[in-house]
């Protein structure tokens, strides 16, 4: 009896620990900063790889890594990939 407890509390931390891997990102629902999105700056990605959101309308922010420029859709992306940037960069 134990030892089931104890095998269903494991694989209860194990699946919360791996849900916990994507970082949740709550954006306003209007996506407009003080300006308006970043224009005729090449980005490498088509879209965000924090949070996935299309890079094409909604670039606010870049993180240059490795030569080649990011955009991301907020302050909190760009810090995000900053922290891992070989997890999330192109390869």
């Amino acid at each position: 009896m134990k030892s089931k407890i104890i095998l269903t509390a494991l694989l209860s931390l194990s699946l919360l620990s791996c849900a916990q891997e994507a970082p949740k990102v709550k954006h306003k629902k209007s996506t407009a900063s003080s300006g308006n999105p970043m224009k005729n700056v090449k980005i490498v990605n088509a879209e965000d790889p924090i949070c996935h959101m299309k890079n094409t309308e909604h670039t606010k922010d870049t993180a240059v890594y490795k030569n080649k420029t990011y955009g991301f859709c907020s302050v909190y992306c760009k810090d995000e990939f900053k922290k891992n940037p070989e997890k999330y960069a192109q390869k």
